[in-house]
């Protein structure tokens, strides 16, 4: 029985990245020999095979395996775990050469399918033609992308061409929403989320898993607001400026789907996009269902699909309507997600050629307005003798007298 350090860990050790996980495969044992490990504190996680989690360091050790696909989707296989599976048979079963690198206990690379060239050349390559046999490898080559980006990584174009015969062969359309989902919001996580999407539109994913995402592409904006033109372009654009902003995939995820309504837009009508803002929020409600995203995601999206136009106009409207906005988005009740909700705001602002350093005054203005209305106490008025309507009533008089000493001058 001998054991190696696979995957990841070899991957970021030789690329100079600190190594967080390190997952082990066992070869020449019996999954007997693994459940023996229970005795010495290993605590069993594997559903499928054998795999059981180290009591003090909970790194995974899994026996070595191979798999046949029997049916359509990512669940389609049966494993063979024995001891007759060879390290090679094992890491031929992965999904890229850079993933597909082991060492043994001494330190010495076992890279039998040139993973370690393909570090050197910045290259994402799919190891063999099993890579067709599971559609979520797509989305771990996209979401890779989207991690390796700033270091100058690139998807081979044999690889790219192999994705687009499974997405035509229908591969991805078996892909569980739950999976779809996970993979999606570990890409928003990532160093340049735009990437994953790009990935998915080039071999023609993107257009099955997120069609009205999709469809943005090819859809002008009016230049004198938009140099980019395209919304595709902008709606990266948007997702990078998040990612620059924060680390929240909530906020990520709310600026990619903020103008899916554009992409509805009958064509006679471009570049103006007349009303889209409530046809982003039934499409971003849509895709949350169809993707079961849980709510706190949604209930962002929802919010910046619908007010973000508002927004980017806020210097302009009268101190009633800033109030209306200020009371839609929630903000009394929920101070921390009417930040995100700026947040995202701003990305949107920035997500444009020319702007990306600009400073969003809305967002200054629409904070000092939110504290100066929420200063207005709906305590104090009710010692005044101010009660049920009366009171509601009150409370918006003088928060929004007190939103128009603020009102800037135009």
């Amino acid at each position: 029985m001998k054991t190696y350090i696979v995957g990841g860990a070899v991957r970021d050790r030789l690329l100079g990245l600190p190594v967080r996980d390190r997952d082990w495969v066992v070869v020449g044992a019996t999954a007997e020999d693994i459940e023996s490990m229970r005795t010495r504190g290993y605590r069993p996680v594997g559903q499928d095979f054998p795999v059981f989690l180290h009591p003090e360091t909970h790194e995974e050790y899994a026996l070595a395996r191979t798999e046949r696909k029997v049916a359509a989707g990512y669940k389609g296989f049966t494993v063979q775990a024995t001891p007759e599976v060879t390290l090679e048979e094992d890491l031929r079963r992965r999904d890229l050469t850079i993933n597909a690198m082991a060492e043994d206990e001494g330190g010495t690379l076992i890279d039998l399918f040139g993973g370690r060239r393909d570090l050197h050349d910045r290259v994402l390559r799919h190891v063999s033609e099993a890579f067709s046999e599971d559609p979520v490898r797509i989305l771990r080559v996209a979401r890779f992308a989207a991690r390796f980006a700033p270091l100058g990584f690139a998807i081979a174009p044999e690889t790219n061409a192999l994705m687009q015969r499974m997405v035509e062969a229908g591969e991805v359309d078996a892909l569980v929403p739950e999976r779809v989902w996970q993979e999606l919001v570990r890409a928003l996580g990532e160093t340049r989320p735009s990437a994953f999407f790009e990935v998915l539109r080039a071999c023609g994913a993107l257009a099955r898993l997120l069609p009205a995402l999709d469809r943005l592409w090819g859809v002008p904006q009016p230049p004198q607001y938009h140099p980019e033109i395209d919304t595709g372009v902008h709606t990266m654009m948007v997702l990078e400026s998040a990612a620059r902003l924060t680390s929240d995939t909530r906020v990520r995820f709310a600026a990619l789907v903020h103008d899916l309504g554009k992409g509805t837009t009958p064509p006679e009508q471009w570049p103006r996009h007349i009303a889209h803002e409530e046809r982003s929020v039934t499409l971003v409600e849509e895709l949350c269902q169809r993707y079961r995203v849980p709510n706190d995601y949604r209930e962002l999206a929802v919010v910046v699909a619908r007010y973000h136009g508002q927004v980017h106009r806020a210097e302009e409207l009268r101190p009633e309507t800033v109030l209306r906005l200020l009371e839609s988005a929630d903000a009394f009740r929920r101070p921390e997600r009417f930040e995100l909700f700026l947040l995202t705001c701003e990305a949107d602002s920035r997500g444009r050629t020319g702007y990306e350093d600009s400073v969003f005054t809305q967002g200054i203005y629409l904070r000092r307005a939110f504290e100066i209305a929420r200063a207005v106490d709906a305590t104090a008025l009710n010692r005044e003798g101010f009660t049920g309507k009366l009171l509601g009533e009150e409370l918006a008089r003088r928060r929004v007298e007190a939103l128009t000493a603020i009102r800037p001058h135009r």
